[in-house]
């Protein structure tokens, strides 16, 4: 595995940064074709424009060229080329003259942050608009402007992206990420970039114990028609899912449990995130803002929830040219990747196991047992984990629980019942 994953991921972002993402469009294409680089067995799929997915319809496709300000002398005041946040997402053409009081109904700036130019988008209505810092909204004067859009809105197709990654059985894990956003780093391109590092590192496994569903969709519209697709397959072979978003700062861990927060992945997620972090925060399903809402909603019903750094909404830099590469970092990444990789790896090693004795077999007879038995000795208390993980082996207890029961690490109960599997002392239940 890549030794500099933090780094390499962190690359992967500062390329992507400067393409003009949407919901449909050339920048989502140009988005998915530089992960097709990465993770070769992607394939790409369209969904024309007019496709019905449950309630919802796939929009026309939205194509950009150029869009500005300029006031009555010329100068450019807004520029898309400058930040592509600068453009209401999905707006129509325009090409007019108009006062500052006309102009003031299209313009987007935050006062509680002056600094900062908000992410606007208007997908499912027509209409058009500039988003500004509110320093810069502060500065017009009251005199004519030339608004221009150059913009296309037109039957097209909807992209998204599907890797599967097969394994021993068709039980399957879902891996969830969205491209639709522009030049954010931590809302948009820390999701994919680490799932693209998720990706490269479950291929590199071998002999895993389930089959990997990883794909990488716009946000709300993607995962609809997605699951529109394939919801059947889905409900019959999902064990457990995460939307991967918001987790690449260096600040906090969060969690956002599936809607009835007891399946296995929020189990799984749960610990992983109490054990293997130093803080995090557990939120409600009530918090919920991005596909998890799709995965879980009821008659979807998929076990999903989202681990992230700090959660959408949380962070001031949220939806804001604020939230850029400088709010992401190659360790933030990493620490992201990280918990998703033990996450990943509790998930593979989860199974029941049952003691193949009707009593607490002779552990000395296997040199599992020290001959002579000092109290507090490093081989006895191997001896009594391993004493403690069979009194638990009974068929119905996963690794999980017996880890909880007798309050030994995870990993450290695995190796053990490794080790009385070896022995032909517990077997898989």
């Amino acid at each position: 595995m890549n030794k500099n994953i933090g780094q390499t991921m962190y690359s992967w972002a500062e390329d992507l940064f400067p393409i003009c993402r949407s919901i449909t469009g050339p920048g989502v294409r140009e988005t998915l074709l530089y992960f097709k680089e990465i993770l070769p067995d992607l394939k790409i799929y369209s969904v024309p424009t007019g496709t019905k997915a449950f309630d919802w319809t796939v929009p026309n496709e939205w194509f950009i060229q150029d869009a500005y300000i300029k006031d009555r002398h010329g100068n450019k005041i807004i520029d898309f080329a400058n930040n592509n946040l600068h453009l209401v997402g999905y707006s129509e053409p325009i090409d007019e003259w108009m006062d500052l009081s006309a102009l003031n109904d299209h313009l987007y700036s935050l006062p509680d942050q002056p600094n900062a130019i908000p992410y606007v988008t208007s997908y499912y209505d027509t209409n058009w608009g500039f988003c500004l810092t509110h320093r810069q909204r502060e500065l017009l004067k009251k005199e004519q402007y030339h608004v221009v859009i150059e913009s296309e809105l037109k039957h097209g197709v909807l992209n998204y992206g599907e890797l599967i990654i097969k394994g021993k059985t068709d039980e399957e894990v879902l891996l969830s990420t969205y491209i639709c956003h522009p030049s954010m780093a931590n809302n948009e391109l820390s999701g994919p970039v680490v799932t693209a590092g998720i990706a490269q590192w479950i291929n590199s496994l071998k002999n895993q114990r389930y089959t990997y569903r990883i794909v990488f969709i716009p946000e709300t519209i993607g995962s609809i028609v997605y699951l529109s697709k394939n919801l059947k397959h889905m409900k019959e072979h999902t064990i457990a899912g995460l939307v991967l978003t918001c987790i690449g700062d260096d600040r906090d861990y969060s969690l956002l449990p599936s809607r009835s927060g007891d399946t296995l992945i929020d189990r799984v997620s749960s610990y992983a995130l109490n054990h293997y972090v130093k803080s995090y925060t557990r939120y409600s399903y009530l918090d919920r803002g991005s596909d998890e809402r799709q995965y879980c909603s009821p008659g979807i019903d998929l076990p999903v929830c989202s681990i992230m750094r700090t959660k959408y909404h949380a962070y001031p830099e949220y939806h804001t040219s604020l939230d850029d590469l400088s709010l992401i970092s190659s360790d933030g990444l990493k620490g992201g990747f990280d918990i998703i990789k033990k996450t990943i790896e509790m998930l593979e090693f989860n199974q029941v196991y049952k003691s193949k004795n009707p009593c607490e077999p002779q552990l000395g007879r296997y040199d599992l047992y020290p001959t002579i038995s000092v109290k507090e000795s490093k081989e006895y208390e191997l001896s009594k984990i391993m004493v403690d993980v069979l009194a638990y082996t009974d068929g119905y207890n996963d690794i999980l629980e017996i880890s909880r029961i007798i309050c030994e690490d995870f990993f450290t109960v695995h190796e053990a019942i490794k080790t009385l599997i070896d022995n032909e002392l517990v077997i898989l239940k």
